[in-house]
């Protein structure tokens, strides 16, 4: 798997090259010929983004029956269920580490070259005008993040209709995870307990889903060179340079500060919590890093991130299993990044000015919030417009960072996909002194 997925890898990269360029390059015959910029949109809207759709719905088609079957396998994988529990606790308590530590570092970053106390006015008033009813669509079509308590997570984790929230409102919408998590976990948990020839049985059936969808899968990536391109460029040439330059040390920032977590913090995780070499590691996961980058979707990267995990990295599956499923609904260290980022930026620009106990509160915040972000493109949109809600910012000003959500939405996903990679390579080490500590006394 490992050999097949470099060309991919390749492929999708020399797309994405292709489609920036060849943005840039019809933004640049737009400044003398725009109507062709008019027309290249209009194709974009018509041609590029169905084809770009095509791919991802392939994607998510498989995501609800692989978390369930995937996850409910590396409990059952397990055994027993006393094992169930120190698995859990050292994933949480990563996860919970990894977001911390990536929000912490976005808020520094925020508070030391503060692009929002130095954004242009007209360029303000221009993407206020430009992005302020986008804005408000999004907040008017999508439930504003709710208060944070404990009500909050039983409703999160415990719907009255587990398959009305799994099935979704609309077809529109992926149908909530988080549910079909727990639902997984107590699936797999029960297992552990049938007689033997009974778990057998379930574990191969679980298994057999899961092989299914990685099938569909298999024939989704046979698009994925051309489908990249075509998204890339659509995106480009829709939102134009002005706007990016305008924004540029905003979006920089915040790239580079998760660029920071993912090779800084997590090759720290690697060389202090496991044997392997960061340098290795990462080469090793470049196609998963590739898809997720390109697909802008933790859901859509899941079955390339448990191929790699398995057949690259040869972490056990039930480590594997249960840890990245899990991850890619609530590892999400770039999507707390970005959402303290984007609140402390739009705060700037009002002139709203946040203590540090206010900064404090938001760092928690954007841990539990993130929590609840769909793992798919714009995902946390709706929940960045409660947080500022929260702290008496202008919610139409989510209108600012629209115009580059897309782009850094890109950088974010292949931040959280990353950490879910480095924190299972972590667990399974774990386990493994763990098991070799119980089996020595």
């Amino acid at each position: 798997m490992a050999a097949t997925n470099r060309p991919l890898a390749n492929r999708i990269l020399l797309g994405l090259v292709i489609g920036t360029v060849a943005g840039l390059a019809t933004l640049a015959v737009g400044r003398v010929a725009p109507g062709v910029l008019d027309f290249m949109r209009k194709v974009s809207t018509q041609v590029f983004d169905p084809l770009g759709q095509v791919f991802l719905r392939m994607l998510f088609f498989v995501v609800i029956p692989l978390v369930f079957s995937s996850l409910a396998t590396g409990v059952v994988q397990l055994g027993r269920l006393d094992r169930l529990g120190p698995l859990a606790g050292r994933t949480f308590a990563l996860f919970f580490l990894n977001m911390a530590i990536g929000v912490g570092l976005g808020l520094v970053m925020m508070n030391v070259l503060q692009p929002g106390n130095h954004l242009d006015p007209a360029a303000k008033a221009r993407l206020l005008a430009e992005y302020g009813g986008a804005a408000q669509q999004h907040i008017a079509t999508h439930a504003a993040a709710p208060a944070v308590n404990a009500m909050t997570f039983v409703e999160m984790f415990m719907p009255k209709n587990l398959l009305g929230a799994v099935a979704g409102h609309s077809d529109a919408v992926l149908g909530a995870v988080l549910p079909l998590i727990l639902f997984a976990i107590l699936v797999g948990a029960v297992g552990t307990q049938l007689a033997e020839e009974k778990r057998r049985k379930l574990q191969e059936f679980l298994d057999l889903v899961s092989e299914l969808m990685t099938g569909i899968v298999h024939f989704a990536l046979r698009l994925a060179p051309y489908a990249v391109p075509a998204m890339i460029y659509s995106v480009i040439v829709k939102i134009g340079v002005d706007i990016l330059i305008a924004l540029g040390v905003f979006a920089l920032g915040c790239i580079a500060v998760m660029m920071l977590h993912l090779f800084g913090t997590m090759s720290l995780w690697l060389k202090c919590w496991t044997d392997r070499r960061p340098l290795q590691f990462f080469r090793d996961i470049r196609a998963v890093l590739v898809t997720a980058f390109s697909t802008s979707s933790s859901n859509a990267t899941l079955p390339a991130a448990l191929d790699c995990a398995r057949d690259t990295l040869k972490l056990r599956p039930s480590v594997s299993g249960f840890v990245l499923p899990l991850g890619t609904t609530m590892n999400m260290s770039g999507t707390a990044l970005y959402e303290g980022c984007v609140v402390l930026f739009v705060a700037q620009v009002f002139g709203v000015d946040l203590t540090l106990v206010q900064q404090l509160t938001l760092l928690v915040l954007a841990v539990f919030s993130a929590v609840a972000v769909a793992g798919i493109p714009g995902g946390s949109l709706p929940l960045i417009a409660g947080l500022l809600v929260t702290f008496n910012i202008p919610a139409e000003g989510i209108g600012i960072v629209l115009g580059v959500d897309r782009l850094l939405d890109m950088a974010r996903t292949m931040t959280n996909v990353g950490a879910d990679m480095v924190t299972t390579a972590v667990v399974d080490r774990q386990e493994t002194r763990a098991e070799a500590r119980a089996s020595g006394s």
